[in-house]
């Protein structure tokens, strides 16, 4: 074989490589067919074609003309609460320059690497996961709808091109709001006073439209309407929604529990008793206590005195 020939023969084996791995896809899959391979089977698909899935791959190319990822229009973590929409973009400029296909601009989910897209074609029966793009756009957007727990982790971009493959690295966090109420697991107030409850919402990267409150199994919200309930919310960082009952019967006892979408619920247990019983009660302490003070002081120094005597009559 001349000298000549020969690069040119290395090139185009090279490129079968690069290409094997599209191919293979598509010849496992039918267009109309959802993901019919298991999570390992991905990882496989991979390394028939050549490519080493645990290896570093540049997302710099040595020549100008090769596809370049826009950093500065990309996050490379996103962060979304649980129950939201996630959106990751993937924005390549240059590819028409190159020749590349569309199709062979991929979305991957490293924790199994299930091949999630290929071009505007999915391969996944999770209905939650779309790919957006506009015709002529150079953007492509991974998107998932109402984000689970097990949604979170990393997710590559990737772009087959004639000189290797570029990786764009997204890093989705899921994160699960809280809720908790002021005061300890109990409060116990009197007939006629007030019932002040203040829940507070941490960790939500966006405040909760609507604070639910709860009296054991009945929303109080909507259903309850008396005039002397009322709920006061203010959202923010750390949204706090207060439910004030004003002269609450014993019947207003119960477990009250504070909520938002998607968020871990706070409860407290709310005893209403009656004044005068716990008066009497507060009075039979107090009379206790009296009880106590006189024995200390006047039974138990005539207690040391016999002691003392008898212990001097059996000395002697």
């Amino acid at each position: 074989m001349s000298p000549i020939l020969m690069p040119m023969h290395m090139l185009e084996i090279r490129i079968i490589l690069l290409c094997l791995p599209s191919i293979l896809l598509a010849t496992t899959l039918e267009p109309e067919q959802k993901s019919i391979l298991t999570d390992s089977d991905w990882k496989k698909l991979w390394m028939r074609g050549g490519i080493n899935p645990d290896s570093k791959l540049d997302n710099n190319l040595d020549t100008s003309d090769s596809p370049m990822f826009e950093d500065s229009e990309m996050a490379h973590n996103t962060t979304v609460q649980l129950g939201g929409t996630a959106f990751l973009v993937c924005k390549v400029s240059g590819v028409d320059r190159v020749g590349v296909n569309w199709n062979q601009i991929s979305w991957i989910r490293r924790r199994d690497w299930h091949i999630l897209s290929s071009g505007a074609q999915l391969y996944t029966n999770d209905e939650r996961f779309a790919i957006l793009h506009a015709p002529g756009s150079n953007m492509w957007t991974l998107q998932i709808k109402f984000v689970q727990r097990r949604d979170h982790g990393m997710y590559e971009c990737q772009v087959s091109t004639p000189t290797g493959i570029i990786s764009h690295f997204v890093n989705l966090q899921v994160v699960v709001p809280e809720a908790f109420i002021l005061g300890s697991g109990e409060l116990h107030v009197d007939m006629g006073s007030t019932i002040n409850l203040v829940c507070i919402i941490e960790k939500s990267p966006t405040p909760p439209q609507y604070v639910y409150w709860q009296k054991n199994d009945r929303l109080i919200n909507y259903y309850d309407t008396r005039r002397d309930i009322s709920i006061e919310t203010t959202p923010g960082p750390r949204t706090q929604s207060r439910l004030i009952i004003r002269e609450p019967q014993i019947t207003d006892s119960g477990n009250y529990t504070c909520s938002a979408s998607n968020t871990e619920p706070a409860s407290i247990y709310v005893f209403v008793s009656k004044g005068d019983n716990m008066a009497a009660i507060s009075r039979k302490t107090s009379s206790a206590d009296r009880i106590a003070a006189i024995f200390k002081y006047l039974l138990a120094p005539c207690v040391l005195v016999n002691t003392l005597g008898i212990r001097r009559i059996f000395l002697t």
